[in-house]
């Protein structure tokens, strides 16, 4: 029996790469891209959990996971970051970076 690709090993690790990469903008396409390629990634990995035998890319699929689970961590920690950032210098240093050093100093005590 000839082996066949898992349908959506591509998408988890193309869709894992861009969860690690869409952490730094501002982190919600990092987590939205990271929880899609979970979904699709527990979907098949059903499929080769029934039958082994059948599909050859399963490495592919779990690297595309693993990648998917570092860039919902890294996106969390971003959100975390910013929303600890609005809530202690405001949301007009964040677009003013002169402001944002003046009350980064008097939070400093300087």
């Amino acid at each position: 029996m000839e082996q066949q690709k898992l349908p959506n090993a591509t998408a988890v690790l193309i869709l894992g790469i861009v969860s690690i990469v869409g952490c730094c903008c501002y982190g919600l396409p990092g987590l939205i891209a990271g929880i899609i390629a979970l979904v699709l990634a527990k979907k098949d990995g059903e499929l080769y959990r029934k039958n082994p035998a059948a599909y050859s890319n399963y490495g592919q699929l779990n690297a595309g996971k693993i990648m998917a689970i570092i860039g919902i961590v890294l996106s969390i920690l971003y959100v975390v970051y910013v929303v600890v950032m609005i809530s202690t210098i405001g949301w007009d240093a964040m677009k003013d970076p002169q402001l944002m050093q003046e009350r980064m100093r008097e939070l400093m005590g300087q």
